[in-house]
């Protein structure tokens, strides 16, 4: 046998080696394989989570609890006005207590008129003229809020008529006076907390925006 035989044998069986090492540590490939990805084909990046079709509704669920009556509700206003939106109506609401509130201690009803209905404009009106008649008025200031929460919502598939109910806690000054300018009550600098329940209704659907308050409690 000469050499040059002698060195392919030797060759073919390093060759040999050589696959049996790397199928221990590659594993085999067996069965349809995809074809490898032309270089100019934009690769997709990988998605690390799926979004769920017909999951809770986190803008109404982070308000009131899931299935609750007052959450069936509040999907259903979103069902009759898709632009709808529980966080957005909770930041009108915050910015329509302060400024009805406000209007009502100064005895301003024409600023806020289109922003109340018709119960809770005669009964204001009736505050507002009792203190004239005893020539008090009220000086105040609104601080800021302390607590704000949906508490209560319906909606009605007929009528389309909304009503949201919204629990806040303020925080204001407010001192009353009497025709002499003498504070008869409060203190300039004490901060009260104002805990009220305010109710406000809506035609969804419609194109007034507007809500209107029609009812308060506390």
């Amino acid at each position: 046998m000469n050499s040059s035989l002698i060195q392919l044998l030797v060759l073919a069986g390093i060759a040999v080696f050589l696959i049996i090492k790397l199928r221990a540590v590659l594993g085999t490939r067996e069965g349809f394989e995809k074809p490898p990805v032309p270089l100019d084909t934009p690769v997709r990046p990988r998605r690390d989570f799926e979004v769920i079709e017909g999951g809770p509704d986190r803008d109404i669920t982070d308000n009131v609890p899931e299935g609750s009556p007052a959450a069936q509700a509040l999907a259903a206003m979103k069902g009759a006005e898709p632009s709808f939106s529980v966080v957005t109506f909770l930041s009108g609401a915050r910015g329509a207590y302060e400024m009805i509130l406000m209007a009502f201690d100064k005895g301003d009803l024409d600023s806020i008129r289109p922003f109340i209905g018709a119960d809770v404009e005669h009964s204001f009106g009736e505050a507002i003229e009792a203190r004239r008649e005893q020539g008090l008025t009220i000086e105040s200031k609104f601080v800021g809020m302390r607590e704000l929460a949906l508490q209560d919502a319906t909606f009605d598939a007929t009528t389309r008529e909304a009503e949201v109910s919204v629990r806040f806690v303020g925080e204001i000054t407010s001192v009353v006076k009497n025709a002499e300018g003498e504070i008869v009550e409060g203190k300039p600098t004490e901060i009260k907390r104002q805990r009220d329940v305010w109710t406000f209704a809506r035609k969804m659907g419609a194109n007034d925006p507007n809500w209107q308050l029609v009812a308060t409690g506390d």
